[in-house]
């Protein structure tokens, strides 16, 4: 177990090891207490030492990787934060200042909207910590929210059409685009998920309302956006014509499990298209053959930013794409990895930045913000050299509620993880090849249901009590 007390990994690359234990290091100096009279409660809260902002998205991505702390740091205080600032509209506002609490104002975003991630976000902690009680506490906050947005930004069409800064792209060229692909498949992932949290308290009504929200959603989204001979999915002008640019929104109905199998074929082969999504650090913001595309980034005019890789490894998840998930996230850590040693690093310590080049080691250039991408903006980066390190490169899909952990992996390796903690029971799952061939020990304090899936190969499923044990692949 790592001396820290966070799960300890393992894997052949030892860079790989480093860079996951080094970022854990890292973010023990990324926390703050807010002042009381700025309104966010009285919990620390993680944040970007080089900028007192709270920002909704970055929370949000962040929660992601911090469920895997063992509990050493909170996964949720900084959605608390933003949940303490709700209006009595049910507005939650994209930034706010940690000193003074006050909105951070946006002349192009007035209302200061965000992706509306929060359910998704909740989800994934009710998975990792099995607290149905938050589940039930966060869940007025969010109808609150919802209502909110549909009020102010939902048109008669039943589409969403809020300003485009609130994508966070900022300085995307998107034409005369009034129906954004990225945001309406957002509020369709938001109505899914809320679903879902309905289900957890068993909550019909709750359920009821929004999956019939997001089924209408998905409906219009599939039949106004999706383009049948591009195999993709478009914004939309204030006459709901197809604006036919490709850009990394277009992969968000993946992970909202908007597309029959066919179709999501045919969207995932841009991601390993080298003329539109297949870049060899996996995936601009841009596409490549779009006449605006620049492959030193530009901003989000072809930058890699974790956070959208995080997203689309989340949806190839959705329709198994484990192998390519898989690729995906150790490429982009080997870029990330790659990056920490460009000649203009000179300080000897670990960099690492918001957003990288597409084909090219190094950060990502933007001569008119020398301030983007930030260094050391760990927000997005743990998302790579925690979240995916442990769920899509070791391969390990942890359900608390169902005592479930999954294995997903293409073949066997030397590897595994130490002491993850699953609420008060420490598991550890390691695989090694002896001489009677590949063997997984694993040692527990309970009894939790072990999937094992060699892609392609062999499956299963196993009850492993608790102590040690140990399964010879070969056997099974």
């Amino acid at each position: 177990m790592s001396k820290h007390g966070f799960p300890g990994i393992h894997f052949y690359d030892q860079d790989f090891v480093d860079i996951y234990d080094r970022t854990w290091a890292l973010i023990s100096d990324c926390w703050i207490t807010p002042p009381a009279s700025a309104g966010f409660g009285s919990n620390r809260f993680f944040y970007y030492p080089e900028s007192p902002i709270l920002e909704q998205d970055a929370h949000i991505f962040a929660s992601f990787f911090l469920v895997y702390s063992n509990r050493l740091y909170s996964c949720s205080n900084g959605l608390d934060a933003l949940y303490a600032k709700q209006e009595p509209n049910g507005a939650i506002r994209a930034k706010y200042d940690i000193n003074t609490g006050a909105v951070i104002s946006d002349a192009n975003n007035p209302e200061c909207l965000g992706l509306p991630l929060f359910s998704w976000a909740e989800y994934n902690i009710f998975h990792k910590t099995a607290n149905k009680k938050r589940v039930k506490d966060v869940m007025p906050i969010l109808r609150k929210y919802y209502t909110w947005i549909e009020e102010n930004f939902k048109k008669e069409n039943g589409l969403y059409a809020p300003p485009l800064t609130a994508t966070g792209l900022f300085n995307l060229p998107r034409g005369e685009c009034v129906y954004p692909i990225d945001f309406n498949a957002v509020m369709a992932i938001n109505s899914l998920y809320m679903a879902a949290l309905g289900d957890i308290l068993n909550d019909k009504e709750i359920s009821f309302i929004y999956k019939r929200n997001y089924f209408s959603l998905k409906n219009r989204i599939n039949s106004m956006m999706w383009n049948d001979e591009d195999s993709f999915y478009y914004d939309l002008d204030g006459s709901e014509t197809q604006i036919k640019r490709k850009y990394i929104g277009g992969f968000w109905p993946l992970l909202g499990e908007m597309l029959n199998e066919e179709r999501a074929g045919r969207l995932i082969q841009h991601l390993s298209n080298h003329a539109t999504f297949g870049s060899e650090n996996p995936f601009p913001t841009l596409s490549m053959d779009d006449p605006d595309y620049d492959k030193r980034g530009m901003g989000c005019r072809g930058s890699v930013i974790p956070a959208y890789t995080y997203m689309i490894i989340k949806g190839l998840e959705k329709y198994d794409q484990w192998e390519i998930a898989r690729d995906s996230a150790i490429r982009l850590l080997y870029f990330i990895l790659d990056s920490m040693h460009t000649n203009e690093n000179t300080s000897g310590k670990m960099l690492v930045w918001e957003a990288y080049q597409p084909q090219n080691e190094g950060k990502a250039i933007y001569p008119d913000s020398p301030a983007w991408p930030r260094p050391q903006y760990f927000h997005y980066i743990g998302l790579a050299t925690i979240a995916m390190m442990i769920e899509n490169i070791i391969g390990l899909s942890v359900s608390l509620p169902r005592k479930t952990v999954d294995w997903n992996i293409p073949n066997l390796e030397v590897m595994g993880i130490d002491n993850l903690s699953l609420k008060r029971n420490m598991v550890t799952i390691l695989s090694n090849k002896s001489g009677r061939g590949w063997e997984i020990h694993m040692e527990s304090e309970k009894l939790y249901y072990f999937t094992i899936n060699i892609i392609g190969k062999k499956k299963k499923t196993l009850p492993i009590p608790s102590g040690k044990c140990s399964m010879l692949i070969d056997k099974i």
